[in-house]
């Protein structure tokens, strides 16, 4: 029921909702993963772990692939995620996408999507986490490029496309390693294996496993150097962000490195290596958002950065953490796409927030949950993101305060651009066009329902994993043991560093809402020098191109000129011209003669008696 909901729906839909009126297409889309968490919270109030066999893909030699599915904690927990924001996004985009001409394929997608996202997280071995891996892969082609019409847009798909095929070559490559070093590539076995004792003879071996492994989650979660398809898939409808690029996809990484926990703990190396990539993009990602005037792609580098947190808390060792986060910044994330969406509805398709202001008072509902959102990102106290993230600067604090002084600017640095994104957008004049103004209005309840449950999940989320010192219950951490091992991440001597980052937060806060008069000016002048820079995103995608698109461009139409076009080419009109002379030639023997006919056929028949001859007396010349 849980798998399989989603891909019922992607069929119906798919294949008749054409024929379908919209609001039935809607119900079958949302309604096919209100069965999926129903589902699933069944599951989870039962507290089920166990694996269901289904049947063999294939046998070949001593590999035996399996598609079975394996429910346990870590699963059952990004399965809520998946199908409950996934349910909340589906009812928004009723509303988002109602006037759309592809409104059923729309729909489709979503449900193939959340049907490969399943996949991942239920199967029980990286053979089906693969399968799953290419099957979001795939669906987020088709969703980023969903408006096809737009050639920006197609080159975006494409762009994640292919990036994300560079990250699943080391997957694949860490999975051969894997399957050559235990002979299976099942987690049970994974897990049962005696990593430990191998890694005192076959520490390179590991870390070569390892790496490659993080290869494929550098390229799915949008890490350095392979984030720059995310900013770029803002082409795609904003419900598109917010389930692909917000909570789900890009998680994926984050949650295979837990699955994989057994042995990436066996390699310091790798673990190391892991913080360094996470803080460096949290930092780098965070410094690029600063000066973005796309509210879509401020949100797009802020996800970058958060996922930068959730691979340094991995780093350290902080796998619940990682996980805590993960799951806290689905609620806000989400939250924040949805509401940028509704901004963008209201703004008539606007998305420059230099051109908005003063919208807090036209489309309140989308102002006070974006507030929510707003205040969780950044870690105001009291909300979930606050906790999350203090479990994560607390544990990097425990591991190497270089790290943690590093995090802590990474967080300033978010809250500058949450909030300058927040007062640009909602306070001051609007600054839009007159017809802008005058169909300013609040979305859809459709579209304001799901904005509303999101904002209660941000700020309640943090209750699973509150810290002892404020008479909390890490509920996560219990609820995760049998998978990983929990870490002491608080302290009580960490209180009074705890109590500076909030103080600081919330000194911030205070600083912009006293601020009587917001200016605009500022962010609409031309940026010199590293405003400039940080403007054109540090010139990497124009690097990436001078690098790597223009000499493979080159090589390619080389290659087309000389050896496609003269090698190939020139084989198969060879061959066409070796038929059509042969044919030419051959035409001659068919003359219409009888007295050259008989006449082939009697040397024909001497050639042959000749053979026979030389054969029965061995007369051979050669």
């Amino acid at each position: 029921l849980i798998l399989l909901s989603p891909f019922v729906g992607f069929l119906i839909n798919g294949l008749v909702g054409k024929n379908l009126s919209k609001s039935l297409v809607g119900i079958i889309g949302s309604g096919a993963l209100l069965a999926s968490f129903v589902g699933t919270m069944a599951l989870l109030f039962k507290d089920a772990s166990f694996t269901t066999h289904l049947f063999n893909f294939f046998d070949i030699g001593n590999f035996k692939a399996e598609v079975a599915l394996q429910i346990d904690h870590l699963s059952l927990m990004m399965m809520s995620i998946i199908t409950g924001i996934g349910f909340l996004i589906h009812v928004y985009s009723i509303g988002y996408m109602h006037d759309d001409e592809g409104y059923h394929k729309f729909f489709a997608y979503l449900n193939l999507f959340v049907f490969s996202m399943l996949t991942l997280v239920m199967g029980a071995s990286y053979l089906l986490m693969f399968f799953g891996w290419e099957g979001v892969g795939l669906c987020s082609y088709l969703l980023i490029g969903f408006w096809f019409k737009n050639q920006e847009y197609n080159n975006a798909a494409k762009k994640a496309f292919i990036m994300n095929r560079v990250g699943d070559l080391g997957f694949l490559m860490g999975m051969f390693g894997l399957y050559q070093l235990v002979g299976s590539l099942e987690y049970s076995k994974v897990v049962a294996f005696d990593f430990a004792a191998i890694a005192q003879t076959q520490q390179h071996t590991l870390i070569m496993i390892t790496m490659c492994l993080f290869v494929g989650a550098m390229g799915k979660s949008a890490q350095l150097p392979l984030y720059t398809w995310l900013p770029d898939a803002m082409a795609g409808p904003t419900p598109v962000s917010a389930l692909i690029h917000a909570a789900t996809m890009v998680t994926a990484g984050i949650y295979m490195i837990v699955r994989s926990n057994a042995i990436f703990i066996t390699t310091p190396f790798t673990m190391e290596f892991i913080a360094i990539i996470g803080l460096a993009t949290a930092l780098f990602a965070g410094s690029i958002a600063i000066y973005q005037k796309d509210i879509k792609k401020v949100l797009a580098y802020s996800t970058v950065s958060q996922l930068g947190y959730m691979f340094l808390a991995l780093g350290v060792g902080a796998f619940t953490s990682g996980m805590f986060h993960l799951m806290t910044h689905a609620f806000f994330k989400a939250l924040l796409f949805l509401g940028a969406g509704s901004v963008i509805h209201a703004m008539s398709g606007e998305q420059d927030i230099t051109k908005m202001g003063g919208l807090a008072k036209k489309i309140p509902i989308t102002f006070w949950t974006f507030t929510i959102g707003v205040l969780a990102i950044v870690g105001f106290p009291f909300t979930s993101g606050f906790v999350s993230k203090d479990e994560i600067l607390v544990a990097v604090y425990n591991h190497n305060k270089i790290y943690f002084a590093l995090a802590v600017i990474g967080a300033l640095m978010t809250i500058f651009y949450m909030l300058r994104m927040y007062f640009l957008t909602f306070f001051g004049t609007f600054r839009g066009t007159h017809e802008q103004e005058h169909h300013l209005h609040e979305s859809p309840s459709t579209m304001t329902m799901p904005l509303v449950v999101l904002a209660a999940l941000s700020l309640l989320g943090g209750v699973f994993q509150l810290p002892e010192m404020v008479h909390g219950h890490p509920y996560l951490n219990n609820f995760l043991h049998t998978i990983v091992e929990a870490k002491a991440e608080h302290e009580e001597g960490m209180f009074g560093i705890i109590m500076l980052v909030a103080t600081i937060i919330g000194l911030a806060v205070i600083y912009f809402i006293t601020k009587k008069k917001f200016s605009v000016s500022t962010y609409n002048a031309e940026y010199n020098g590293i405003g400039k820079v940080l403007e054109n995103k540090y010139y990497v995608d124009e690097a990436y191109e001078f690098l790597f698109v223009k000499p493979t461009m080159a090589a390619s139409k080389l290659w087309q000129q000389y050896f496609d076009n003269k090698v190939v080419d020139g084989i198969v009109f060879m061959t066409g011209k070796f038929v059509t002379w042969s044919g030419t030639t051959l035409k001659y023997v068919q003359n219409g003669l009888t007295g050259s006919y008989i006449f082939m056929m009697v040397c024909a028949i001497a050639i042959i008696l000749g053979l026979n001859l030389m054969r029965i007396f061995h007369i051979w010349f050669f």
